[in-house]
């Protein structure tokens, strides 16, 4: 029986450490028979261990900030050039806000690091797309994903300007994948995933009141970053072919869910 992901192609952006989404996609997409790429910016590759990822995966690392379009140019040339033709898929986990880091009220952004996260987390998105274009990077009936969060359609104070971001990330998946769908075949989706335990998760303030917060508001409670790259593999396979331009929400229900009798009886209810 073929595996999942058999000679399928790609880079995957965004693995820092074990905890990471894109860490489990990478581990689960190497099990599932495809090759890839590993990508992060210069900065990442100095602090996380992808490394290690790369070895168990029997691939290499290429290091690239999503921000510059020379960098990313050379990523997908590069990437082209070892995996010895096109591209079947692209996972763009990315996401960094100077003013979340630094507890920034919503009200009192820094628009210098609020331009920064924009950059970061958003456009760089685009600017993946753009440089597979220009470069006929991908094969036709690819996929490309990004990673949202539901904050980008909601009021969620504590998220300030990545809330913004992911806004935007969610509308350039739209607009982008419209065009890729017409040329290629290619879809373009974005995964709007439960709060998840992660290095970059745990470092926005109340995370763990939220995180507790979503698995009682969520009827299947929350899902886990294993989880997510199972949903993450099923949208780079030949099963979802047809899938694109959509934010699909992977949260165990909390999207589509007004409140629980958990969180009721918390109440008094």
């Amino acid at each position: 029986m073929s595996k999942l992901l058999e000679n399928k192609k790609g880079i995957i952006f965004g693995a820092l450490d074990e905890r990471s989404i894109a860490w489990k996609v990478a581990e689960k997409a190497h099990e599932n028979g495809a090759e890839f790429i590993l990508t992060n910016a210069p900065i990442a590759l100095r602090m996380g261990t992808i490394n290690q990822l790369a070895e168990k995966c029997n691939t290499e690392v290429i290091g690239a900030d999503a921000t510059s379009m020379e960098d990313l140019d050379a990523l997908f040339t590069q990437s082209q050039e070892k995996l010895g033709g096109k591209l079947d898929f692209v996972l763009h986990s990315i996401g960094m806000s100077p003013n979340v880091r630094k507890n920034k009220a919503y009200t009192d952004l820094n628009h210098d690091w609020y331009q920064k996260t924009l950059d970061i987390s958003a456009l760089s998105f685009h600017k993946t797309m753009q440089t597979a274009w220009k470069q006929d990077a991908m094969n036709d009936w690819g996929s490309i994903l990004g990673l949202s969060y539901i904050a980008a359609q909601e009021a969620y104070p504590f998220y300030s300007d990545m809330a913004d971001a992911k806004a935007a990330l969610e509308s350039i998946a739209r607009s982008f994948g419209y065009h890729y769908g017409v040329r290629n075949k290619v879809r373009v989706n974005t995964i709007s995933q439960s709060p998840t335990v992660t290095s970059a998760g745990s470092g926005i303030a109340g995370f763990d009141k939220f995180f507790d917060f979503a698995d009682e508001m969520s009827p299947l409670g929350n899902a886990d970053a294993d989880s997510c790259a199972d949903y993450c593999l099923s949208l780079f396979s030949d099963l979802t072919r047809y899938v694109t331009m959509q934010n699909l929400f992977h949260d165990g229900g909390y999207s589509t869910t007004g409140i629980s009798s958990k969180i009721m009886d918390k109440l008094g209810g």
